[in-house]
């Protein structure tokens, strides 16, 4: 599932890079953490956290490509990485769970749109099935987000704080507002 690198455009023409994680990224994965909302940390990680620790980070960066992937972002000039996104799949690619976090000083530039975009379109060149994320019933601007790009939106079985927003793929397009050029 290994990807190339990619040069991504918001809707508003925010151009910033992506590409996969890889095990020398534990430092710069721990350090963008440290500028990531503590409620952001809450919603990514679905617990209270005040820092994300090193079998946090190891499991960002140390990822079995046949199954997963982490995608990491970073400014166009590739000096500050800016989010991530996650994208784990079962291993009959029936289902994959995406997760992002972004940069508290980078939010509300179209990045969460975009990568879900990006790892829609992965997930879909994979041939996953259905595409979800399990989301805190209070991250509102994700699940607006999952909204507008035609996910589904359900109660989370189990658990009434959470919510299950899904996706089929393969059969209704995805979203090609979203500019991507592989280098």
């Amino acid at each position: 599932m290994i990807q190339p690198s990619q040069q991504l455009s918001t809707r508003s023409g925010f151009t910033f890079q992506v590409r996969p994680a890889r095990p020398a990224d534990d430092g710069t994965v721990a350090e963008f953490f440290t500028h990531v909302t503590r409620e952001d940390l809450r919603f990514r990680f679905l617990t209270a956290l005040s820092d994300v620790g090193p079998a946090q980070i190891t499991a960002l960066t140390h990822v079995d490509h046949r199954w997963s992937e982490n995608f990491l972002a970073f400014t166009s000039d590739g000096s500050t990485m800016i989010a991530t996104a996650m994208l784990a799949c079962d291993r009959n690619f029936d289902r994959g769970e995406v997760a992002i976090a972004i940069r508290k000083d980078f939010k509300a530039n179209g990045i969460g749109w975009a990568l879900l975009a990006h790892v829609a379109r992965v997930a879909d060149a994979n041939g996953v099935k259905v595409l979800e994320a399990i989301e805190s019933r209070a991250n509102h601007a994700a699940i607006e987000v999952e909204r507008d790009m035609g996910f589904t939106v359900e109660p989370y079985p189990g658990d009434s704080t959470l919510l299950c927003v899904s996706r089929a793929l393969g059969r209704d397009g995805l979203p090609d507002s979203i500019g991507a050029v592989t280098k």
